[in-house]
């Protein structure tokens, strides 16, 4: 007697083809999707403010058509002085993030490691973070003057406060089962640091970098409108002396769409720093 082995009718390639491809593009429509969706509401709200202009609800001398702030968008960018401009702000939020982001870790992390100082120095710390900025501004103008330096001091200042709360309360909250585990391993000081304390802070500091960057921009727009003739700032305060809001539009627009692609480049950063983080903040 004969036994017939059968076995399974392969699967078409043609279908195994066309299903791999749709589970690859699955992620790329997912981020289309998102992508759209959060284009939707500026793009209503542009939509909204072109019929707005075209039926002449709002007077053009309080709000100008898009067309017209496009077109200064245009004359700026043509004539270099928007370049200027940038170029002068994006120096002094880098200048200013960098010395802020510099001492916020620094004096965060020896607070957060030393309880003695944290003690000694934490409520005074406290109590000056509670005071806007703009509050030092008239002190500082004493000391430094109305030159770059008070720009970049002030700017710095106000990205320094997140960073040190972010970082104080980061490393001094990593959990005292890890610390034990690394006395029990025989580490060194500087190996806990690097292997146990800061993956247990990274996220809550980069958060603290990421707010300080926001402060950066909004302090940046002050100084710039307190004593300056050039950047972002001075843009806006031009175009509001020549009551041309268009450019004071521009400008606004500018810094917003700097200020947003400067927080992704410090998001990659931090996925980066992190590879065992997932995009939902779970470990892989």
């Amino acid at each position: 007697m004969t036994l017939i082995h059968s076995s399974p009718a392969p699967v078409p390639f043609a279908p195994r083809t066309a299903r791999a491809l749709v589970q690859s593009l699955a992620p790329l429509g997912a981020l289309s999707g998102q992508i759209l969706l959060g284009l939707s509401f500026p793009l209503a709200l542009l939509a909204l403010w072109s019929l707005g202009a075209a039926r002449g609800w709002v007077p053009p001398q309080i709000l100008p058509a898009p067309s017209v702030v496009w077109q200064s968008f245009l004359d700026l960018c043509a004539d270099g002085s928007l370049a200027l401009h940038t170029n002068a702000s994006l120096i002094r939020v880098a200048e200013g993030f960098a010395l802020g982001a510099t001492v916020g870790l620094v004096f965060g992390a020896a607070v957060g490691l030393v309880p003695a100082l944290r003690a000694w120095v934490w409520p005074p710390v406290q109590a000056a973070t509670r005071v806007n900025v703009l509050a030092w501004m008239p002190l500082l103008t004493l000391f430094l003057g109305i030159d770059e330096a008070l720009k970049v001091v002030v700017i710095g200042w106000s990205v320094s406060i997140p960073v040190i709360l972010a970082t104080a309360r980061a490393v001094g909250d990593v959990p005292a089962t890890l610390r034990e585990l690394g006395a029990v391993l025989n580490l060194t000081r500087a190996q806990r640091l690097r292997l146990i304390v800061l993956p247990q802070a990274l996220p809550q500091i980069a958060t603290g970098l990421r707010e300080g960057l926001a402060n950066a921009w909004q302090s940046l727009v002050i100084v710039e409108l307190f004593a300056s003739f050039e950047g972002l700032g001075y843009l806006m305060t031009w175009g509001r002396q020549l009551f041309q809001l268009d450019l004071v539009l521009v400008a606004m627009a500018v810094i917003a769409v700097l200020g947003f692609s400067l927080d992704l480049s410090l998001r990659a950063v931090e996925r980066w720093l992190q590879p065992w983080q997932t995009g939902a903040g779970h470990g892989r």
